[in-house]
């Protein structure tokens, strides 16, 4: 089990296919998705990996975070989450997910939090029939009807499908496809909607309902920041090299 992403919705798109068919899209952007820290057995009970994304102004963030990213040696992270992994699918600290983390025609799983609507009465928020629009009925045609008994039960049961606050609940569609990828830029492009506003954060990761195709990287497609003083030797070796080739 390989490590989800998180990306940013951008927007709606269309791509064409070989056959001239065109397919809706949904463009995701990862916006600098990095590892953030490890969950292990030994220490958590449960193996997984932190993930971070977006940036995010150090001045914002308490003291305690600061303190925790500057251990990573990431910068400060606008959003976090955490992706249970195999011991053997575990990404340093530090690396950068890249999009061709996920590879064309395969399937994923995407989870966010779906657009808000408002109050909704119960025919939009629950796709109630309403009551009679002729006769009998008096300026209360899409009202939700009784919503309990008399002295027995004497209340109205929890759960009960009502008139309320519609949206804004965390969302997951399964079984999404992926059409197509550009590392370079940093996007995703998967096959239909995808819960939540533009500019919202969604979560990705592989589907848990479809077989994970043969050409996906294991554990995935990362690249690792080179620490500062990691060329250095390299680039002084250069100069004594070639003064060598002069003396001989």
């Amino acid at each position: 089990m390989r490590s989800g992403v998180l990306a940013q919705k951008v927007g709606m798109m269309r791509l064409f296919t070989d056959g001239g068919e065109h397919v809706p899209v949904t463009v995701l952007r990862l916006a600098n998705c990095q590892v953030v820290g490890h969950r292990t057995k030994e220490k958590n009970g449960y193996v997984a990996l932190q993930v971070g994304a977006g940036l995010r102004k150090a001045q914002r963030a308490s003291k305690a975070e600061r303190g925790y990213f500057a251990v990573a040696k990431v910068e400060p992270k606008r959003k976090l989450a955490e992706f249970r992994v195999d011991e053997d699918a575990l990404i340093p600290v530090g690396a950068e997910i890249t999009a061709d983390h996920f590879v064309v025609g395969q399937y994923v799983d995407v989870t966010g939090t779906s657009t808000g609507k408002g109050w909704a009465g119960p025919m939009k928020r629950w796709n109630f029939g309403g009551l009679r629009a002729s006769h009998g009925v008096s300026i209360s045609h899409r009202s939700h009807g009784s919503t309990g008994g008399r002295q027995d039960p004497g209340k109205t049961f929890k759960n009960k499908k009502m008139a309320g606050h519609l949206g804004v609940e965390r969302v997951t569609t399964l079984n999404l496809k992926v059409m197509g990828t550009d590392a370079g830029r940093g996007l995703i492009m998967v096959q239909g909607a995808v819960p939540g506003v533009k500019g919202g954060w969604i979560t990705v990761r592989d589907a848990v309902k479809k077989k994970l195709p043969d050409g996906a990287p294991k554990p995935g497609k990362f690249k690792v920041a080179e620490e500062p003083g990691a060329a250095a030797p390299a680039a002084a070796a250069a100069p004594a090299a070639a003064e060598a080739k002069e003396g001989a």
